[in-house]
Order: C-alpha cells, then structure tokens, then sequence
C-alpha cells in the first residue's frame, strides 16, 4: 500500500500522468467500475454531499491507490467512493485532498483530479471552505467561483505547457447552478500558500487586485483539470470573514464548526446540482 514516504508522484523521473492512469486502473478493478463521469472534490462543510447524489456502492480508503496518502487536514473523510447517480452516470467523490501546504510538491495536490481524469470524468467540481472578503456573505453562505488568482507562486503545469485559463470556472455550469438556486452570489477566489491564515494586510492585497474569496486549495486543482480537458464549477462555503474584516482572531476550530452548520443545506444544494448535470 503506497505511503507519505513512498509515493511515486515524488520521484522527478516519473510521469504524473502515467500515475494518474494506473490510479484509474486500480479504482477500476477495487471498483469494478470502469468509467466514471462527473468528479467531486468535497471540502470543509460539503462532506454529506456524497451521501446526497445517489448510491454509494464502493468506498476506497485513499491510500489504498496508487499516488493518494491519507489527508493532513481534519474535516476530509481520506476516501474515495464511487457514486451512482440517479440518472444511470457515475461520480467519483473525492474525500482525500492534498494541500499545497503540506509540503509535497505540486503533483500530489492534483495527482487526485488527473486520476478523476484518467477514470473518464468530463466535469470536475471543487469545494471548499474559504474566508469571505465581501462583509455581506455571513458564515454558511455558499459561492460560486467565477475565476481564481493563483497566489502560490507555482504551477501543476510542466515545462513549455501552455494552457488558455479562459472561462476556467464554467459559465455554462454556474448559470446551471443559479437554476437550482437564483440567489447564488458568486466571487473570485485567491489561493494562498498558507498554512497561515493571511494578515489583514494581505486580505486587503487580495481585495486591491480583485478577489473577494481567501483560501488555500482549489486554484491549482482546476488549472490540471484545465489541462486535462475538464469541465469545472468551483464552490466555496464561507465559513468566516477574512482577516481584517472579521475582527476576532481565525481559527480552524470556526471553520469546522461553520462547515458542520451549513453541511445540510450546502450539501443538498449540491446534490441538486448534480442531478441536473
């Protein structure tokens, strides 16, 4: 079973493209599914999701595969389940992200959506649980993701790959979300490197440059599924306003305790969201 301090991805002569693939080989046979349709990667506050878009028939401890380690960050369930919806598709929903943070190199925080690729998925979508910059959006409000800027300093993509990041946050998908509910506000997202929350400073950076959204995954995720041909739709859960904005100090214990509050409600809605996929 493949491990933190084995993992293929961190070899610099591999392919992680090749990894990708045999991950999708081994979700295949653990599975006994060979395609799969729609991809989610269900962050802080979107867990119930899974239990919401249809019959879970497998789950898959994430180290079990190929590429995948155990997460780092409490309030993601470390699985891969195979999901089959009601109108006949398949999801792989994805309970084992890699942030950048964690300190394993680019590969390993998108190893998860090639490997969504790889298995057939044509539309990936990316939650999160994210501090909010505009004061209107109260914890447990749900956003939608228009655009990203990517503050990591770093890529997914490799060598001379250049990829047109136009429209990289579907229009077609969040006008689709806005018809299961018209009262979806929506923002641009600013990945930081974290794991720090930001200082009030840099969340009026942020503002200054045009986002409204502060978090630290998702930007990196969506430029490989970009690259991989993916469709995306991005969701953040605003568990608390930004620094600087919020006056009392963050914590994570405040994004748990936001993301188990909204979960019912964030997570229906995404369901309802897939099914009209």
């Amino acid at each position: 079973m493949p491990t933190i301090d084995a993992n293929p991805l961190d070899e610099p002569q591999t392919d992680p493209f090749e990894i990708a693939r045999i991950a999708a080989a081994e979700i295949a046979e653990l599975t006994g599914v060979t395609h799969h349709d729609v991809a989610l990667t269900l962050g802080s506050g979107w867990g119930k999701a899974a239990e919401l878009i249809g019959e879970t028939t497998h789950t898959i401890p994430a180290q079990a595969i190929t590429g995948f380690s155990a997460p780092a960050l409490e309030g993601h369930v470390g699985t891969l389940r195979s999901v089959l919806l009601p109108n006949g598709k398949r999801a792989l929903v994805i309970g084992a992200r890699t942030h950048y943070y964690e300190g394993h190199g680019v590969r390993r925080v998108v190893h998860s959506v090639r490997t969504a690729a790889a298995t057939g998925a044509t539309t990936m979508i990316l939650t999160n649980g994210a501090g909010g910059i505009r004061e209107t959006w109260t914890p447990g409000t749900p956003v939608l993701i228009s655009d990203h800027i990517n503050l990591t300093a770093d890529s997914p993509l490799e060598g001379a790959t250049f990829i047109d990041l136009t429209d990289l946050y579907s229009k077609r998908l969040r006008d689709l979300a806005r018809t299961i509910d018209p009262g979806l506000d929506e923002g641009v997202y600013c990945q930081f490197r974290g794991p720090h929350y930001e200082t009030p400073a840099e969340v009026q950076m942020a503002k200054a440059i045009g986002g409204h959204i502060v978090g630290m995954s998702t930007a990196l995720e969506a430029i490989a599924a970009r690259q991989a041909g993916m469709e995306i739709l991005g969701l953040s859960l605003i568990t608390n306003l930004a620094a600087g904005i919020q006056k009392e100090p963050l914590s994570h214990a405040e994004v748990l305790v936001a993301g188990r509050q909204a979960e019912p409600v964030i997570s229906a809605l995404l369901a309802r969201i897939v099914a009209a996929l």
